[in-house]
């Protein structure tokens, strides 16, 4: 396994001769040579420490203190840190830095009787981005996927371009497999958002190998790996996740109905799995089949500039969709809302059903705010039944699951009871929505009789705040007593465990009797009765209060050890109390850990209904947000159809709305209506006058709807989008020598070669960049490309208003002849005198307003010389600007323009089968 990222080797250099002869020195050394590639943290009692080379790069990179310590007379670099400080110090290794981390703990073994317990030491587990498994650090609200991409990367450079993907977030268990091909791997990559990338070492090798360079274009953490077929062979079991339909539950695929790359993907994933977890890897459950048919398609482009999941400025949800929409309380609801914003459904069944929640709940607010604040008192089930699978969990997760049974059985019985109240007040009638209610609260599971079971079990008392996982060393379980006696596990869960808490507590009063009894026999208010790992069942006494004296000259006592101011001594009878009391103390602590450990396999019995269940909640906190949103941002349900039609009336930007509200503005909406007889409109206008903004709106519109959510608008009919794309905005790629102009093409090529007549494309300013001829052509062939082969439903919009001659824009202000499926659509610039309607700062030259309200029509004037005095422009700059502009205007000084009649007979000679026409 080869990490790209960090590789750090263990470099001997000075050390030739370096043959340890301590445990400690020699299991470093083995294991260093064993995880090259990792940075290898070793327990040693209460501290992670670090070695050698990467020791200086450890304190480094935590900002703690390099220090040495001698081997063999040789000085070794080293660092650590507490043992309470490591989940702070692998956020800065693995999360920050993308380092890989060696877990190396130690494990006691007995040693000689008053001797110190011995310790073996092995490493248990690699630490990297993509396999995290609890870690705090872990964001609750995002997925944190690991991804295998699997193709022959020979082949590739042949033409082939199959490409199998196998992803799962580690923390949850989540596994998907889909197949794609080179040409949509890099929006694949982009919607997945994978922290950690797993290649064959066959992809290190291949010299310009494409897979690779999408990959490291998109993901920071990439790394190489064979496919190991453990012995022996390790199926994966079931699927218990079920698919993005609200509707109904969708069997998972069988390993045959997978294709050979995804088999293959799905094989590499699972084996770097288990090169990386080691102790903790889990049985797996058989991946969800994604399928691209199902879903609207988003490419890596639109994703980005629509902003749904990330804002292009400053990153994070700030002003993005997600940000926008988000009103989930769950972090498996959250985690759910970015899957379906950035992978919409393209089912017309499946987003009519979560609409009918949304619209169920919309007519509900008092079920609403119930259920709202009722799940947030849900811990995230998911991630916590993953933990049990991975050998990890305490007893506050045990309790976290029974809290969460107990709030499925609440909201299932309080929706069965709002069912039974409407059938009583409409005489047997019930709303069409319940269709949807009942099959979503048909596929949750009835898990009283665990959460009896838990309840039964646990010491409510104790386990508030928790993190006993009956993992701990056994010298701290035969302390226990000396602890305040805090037991996880019901005294009364058993009999058994009911008779040793009877013992106990009647041993705890011999001890408290004993100590007392001492104390004042021999006039010693210092003595204590104590146990140690060093000194084992000894009595402490204070030197300084003369009290070690009058017990030390007692034949009753025989001398352990003594210090300065403390001396430990060995007492019959506290020796055989003490021994009955850690002998029952231990006892108890056994039955504790059988007892966790039967909880432990009653969840994982019933992985499968909890995981189900925790779905069937994590769409419920979706579906209760987007009614939330429709209520306070007044959306309205669209008519989602299986055509090409969208017709919305007064759309409104969801982002942009809420950033006009916060400042007290109104945002202008607009009607967009497409259909077969009017495909694709030109929008014309002056800069800032809301054109890209319209643009977006209506992308993000269709996204919303086919997530299931209501839309901003006054009525919405929407047919199903299979693809949306988008050519808005650009910037330079330097780094890989690519210009604006050649980022915009590229990106214009992509939609031109992808789209389909159920697409839908937004294009602005395509054409831009470059000499107003060339763009005037560019976008003259895109709009034509779009309107004939593409047949798709799209809105262009652009400062080129020589193409509503080109397409032959008539007095209804629609295309002529071929092009009569093309309408013309402007905003304006409005001078005036009236300074309270201006939406614009003033201006010493003259005042305006944009109108953002879209009409019919083509608008010739583009207004950038009102931007740029709006953009604060020198005023004398300004004034030069407009007198050179009315001097370019002049006949004297213009290039003549093409006469109207010579561009529209340019752009019939375009249409398919049209003699070609030459001026």
């Amino acid at each position: 396994m080869v990490a790209k990222g960090f590789i750090q080797r263990i470099s001997t250099d000075g050390l030739p001769g370096l043959r340890p002869r301590n445990q400690l020195a020699t299991e470093i050394l083995e294991n260093l040579a064993k995880f090259p590639h990792c940075i290898l943290l070793t327990r040693v009692g209460q501290f992670y420490e670090s070695y050698f080379d990467q020791a200086a790069e450890v304190a480094r990179l935590l900002n703690i203190k390099l220090t040495s310590r001698k081997w063999d007379n040789q000085t070794v670099l080293m660092c650590g840190f507490p043992l309470i400080h490591l989940q702070k110090h692998l956020n800065t290794l693995v999360q920050q830095s993308n380092r890989f981390v060696a877990l190396s703990e130690e494990f006691a073994r007995p040693g000689p009787p008053g001797t110190r317990p011995l310790f073996d030491r092995r490493v248990v587990r690699i630490v990297t981005p993509g396999t995290l498994i609890d870690e705090p650090f872990l964001n609750h609200y995002e997925n944190n996927y690991l991804l295998a991409i699997s193709s022959d990367a020979s082949r590739l450079l042949e033409g082939h371009d199959d490409v199998g993907l196998a992803w799962i977030d580690v923390s949850t268990g989540e596994f998907f497999t889909k197949y794609t091909t080179m040409e949509y791997l890099h929006d694949d990559v982009t919607r997945i958002r994978p922290r950690e990338v797993v290649l064959t070492k066959k992809m290190e090798s291949v010299d310009s190998c494409p897979v690779r360079a999408i990959v490291q274009r998109e993901c920071p953490v990439v790394s190489y790996s064979d496919t190991v077929t453990p012995t022996p062979p390790q199926p994966l079991v079931q699927s218990v996740l079920a698919s993005d339909s609200v509707s109904e539950h969708a069997e998972p695929p069988t390993t045959s109905t997978l294709s050979s790359h995804e088999t293959s993907a799905v094989n590499l994933l699972t084996s770097y799995l288990r090169l990386n977890l080691l102790e903790f890897m889990p049985d797996l459950s058989a991946p969800n089949k994604e399928v691209a048919e199902a879903r609207m398609e988003i490419d890596a482009h639109t994703l980005k500039s629509l902003e749904i999941q990330e804002g292009i400025q400053e990153g994070g949800t700030s002003g993005t969709l997600l940000g926008c929409v988000k009103k989930t309380v769950t972090g498996g609801g959250t985690r759910l809302l970015t899957r379906w914003l950035c992978s919409p459904s393209a089912s017309l069944s499946e987003i009519n059903a979560r609409q009918s929640l949304v619209a169920f709940f919309h007519a509900r607010p008092h079920l609403r705010r119930d259920f709202h604040e009722r799940l947030r008192g849900i811990d995230d089930v998911t991630r916590t039944v993953q933990k049990f699978l991975l050998g990890r969990g305490s007893t506050s997760d045990i309790a976290a699951i029974s809290t969460a049974i107990s709030i499925w059985s609440f909201i299932k019985g309080r929706i069965l009871l709002e069912r039974e109240l409407q059938l009583r007040e409409q005489n047997n009638h019930l709303d069409p929505e319940w269709a949807s209610v009942d099959a979503l609260t048909l596929r949750m599971e009835d898990l009283t009789e665990l959460a009896r079971k838990i309840q039964t079990a646990l010491d409510s008392a104790t386990i508030q705040g928790s993190s006993e996982t009956f993992e701990e060393d056994a010298i701290l379980a035969q302390e226990q007593w000396q602890q305040g006696h805090r037991w996880s596990i019901n005294p009364e869960f058993s009999e058994e465990l009911s008779a040793l808490h009877t013992r106990f507590q009647g041993l705890l009063k011999q001890r408290e009797d004993l100590e007392s009894d001492l104390q004042r026999h021999y006039n010693a208010p210092s003595l204590t009765l104590r146990s140690s790992p060093l000194h084992g069942l000894h009595v402490h006494v204070a030197k300084s209060k003369r009290d070690a004296a009058k017990v030390k000259a007692s034949p009753a006592f025989t001398l352990i050890a003594e210090s300065n101011s403390t001396c430990c001594l060995f007492h019959q009878g506290w020796a055989q109390v003490g021994s009955e009391l850690l002998e029952t103390s231990q006892n108890i602590a056994s039955v504790e850990k059988a007892a966790f450990e039967a909880l432990r396999n009653e969840v994982k019995m019933h992985e499968t209904q909890l995981r189900r269940n925790a779905r069937v909640i994590d769409e419920l906190d979706v579906t209760l947000g987007f009614a939330s949103l429709a209520s306070d941002m007044h959306f309205t349900r669209p008519n989602m159809i299986d055509d090409c039609t969208f017709h919305v009336v007064n759309g409104r930007h969801p982002t942009v709305e809420i950033g006009l509200l916060s400042s007290g503005r109104m945002f202008t909406p607009n009607t967009v209506s497409l259909s077969p007889d009017s495909q694709l409109h030109i929008i014309t206008g002056p800069n800032m006058a809301g054109k890209s903004t319209l643009l977006r709106q209506t992308a993000l519109i269709a996204i919303l709807a086919q997530s299931g959510s209501f839309v901003p608008a006054d009525y919405a009919q929407v047919g199903i989008v299979d693809r949306l794309f988008s050519r808005i905005g650009a910037k330079d790629d330097l780094f890989r020598d690519r210009s604006t102009f050649m980022v915009e093409m590229q990106e214009a090529a992509d939609i031109l070669k992808k789209a389909t007549p159920r697409s839908l494309v937004i294009m602005d300013e395509v054409g831009r960049g470059t000499s107003v001829r060339d763009g005037l052509a560019i976008a003259f062939a895109v709009v034509r490309h779009l309107y004939f082969k593409n047949n798709c439903r799209a809105l262009f919009a652009t400062h080129f208003h020589e193409l509503s001659d080109m397409l032959g824009c008539t007095s209804d202000h629609r295309g002529a002849g071929p092009f009569g499926r093309i309408g013309f659509f402007c905003t304006d610039v409005q001078e005036t005198e009236d300074f309270s309607i201006l939406t614009t700062p003033l201006s010493s030259l003259d005042s305006f307003a944009y109108s953002h309200r879209l009409r019919p029509g083509v608008n010739k004037e583009s207004h950038g010389l009102k931007v740029a005095q709006l953009a604060g422009m020198p005023p004398s700059t300004v004034a030069v600007a407009r007198e050179i502009m009315a001097r370019l205007k002049s006949d004297d000084v213009w290039i003549p323009p093409l006469r109207q009649d010579a561009l529209q007979a340019l752009g019939k000679s375009q249409i398919p089968g049209a003699a070609s026409f030459e001026l």
